[in-house]
């Protein structure tokens, strides 16, 4: 189920760039098919011990549902937000479904990934065109491995609002290498807290019975996806301070939320 929905919401959310009457439904379908996806996700994250994500799937549905009403509503706030993902969708796409493009990338970021290793003179082989190994361990790295989901979805972020060609450039510029440059250095601390299996000390709180996966699971899962998001709320502010109606259409967001979920949860009294 998972491989119809992700290109079904990524060819809804692009047709809901294109202005119209279909918009608020192609929107709606959009953003169905992503909660789909996260849904269809949660057995394969909770198996990897994955937190976030489940996490993530189950406040979808709350989320989904006042998107819903929003949308039927024709309030421009939402539209804001399904244009950022729509954008997220139109740079992301051409990787995720167009293999070559996407094992490209896959493949700088291996080799570029050594060379920070390198740098930190810490011995590896590449053993495979996309698996790097030290010692008994090694690490596979994968699309989502290059960060071309965060580069996409703070590029998407920063089109949710007009602006200035000064601004777009200088967005590009805050966004795409800063992120690039930041995901080689967490690639390269999982590669080495991995494989030296720093990480022991920590309870092995997954259940995988593969040899050394704890150190992997707090080394990736937690620590890394754990800075990866306080830098990516950093990384919104200044993106905030750069575009100021960028912090005005956020706020105008939550308040739209807050008020949608008080008149459901009212209704349902």
């Amino acid at each position: 189920m998972l491989e119809l929905f992700v290109p079904l919401s990524c060819l809804f959310f692009l047709l809901s760039l294109i202005p119209g009457r279909h918009q608020k439904y192609t929107a709606i379908i959009a953003w169905i098919s992503i909660v789909c996806v996260l849904i269809s996700g949660v057995p394969a994250w909770i198996e990897e011990t994955n937190l976030l994500y489940p996490v993530m799937a189950a406040l979808s549905l709350p989320f989904l549902w006042a998107t819903i009403r929003m949308l039927l509503q024709d309030q421009v706030v939402v539209y804001q937000l399904t244009r950022a993902a729509g954008v997220s969708f139109l740079i992301y796409a051409p990787f995720a479904f167009y293999e070559p493009l996407g094992n490209a990338l896959i493949s700088i970021v291996v080799k570029q990934t050594g060379l920070f290793l390198s740098f930190f003179r810490f011995p590896f082989d590449q053993v495979l065109w996309n698996t790097l190994q030290h010692g008994h361990f090694r690490v596979e790295i994968i699309l989502a491995c290059t960060g071309i989901q965060a580069i996409a979805i703070m590029l998407g972020v920063a089109a949710a609002v007009p602006t200035t060609w000064k601004q777009k450039g200088i967005a590009f510029l805050l966004i795409v290498p800063t992120v690039y440059i930041l995901n080689l250095f967490r690639n390269t601390g999982v590669v080495i807290a991995y494989t030296e299996q720093w990480f022991t000390w920590l309870p092995d709180i997954t259940g995988n019975p593969e040899p050394g996966y704890a150190s992997f699971f707090w080394a990736h899962n937690i620590i890394a996806e754990g800075l990866a998001l306080v830098f990516l709320i950093i990384l919104a502010y200044e993106l905030f301070r750069l575009i100021p109606t960028l912090a005005d259409f956020a706020a105008d967001l939550i308040d739209a939320y807050r008020v949608e979920v008080m008149n459901i949860v009212g209704k349902g009294r």
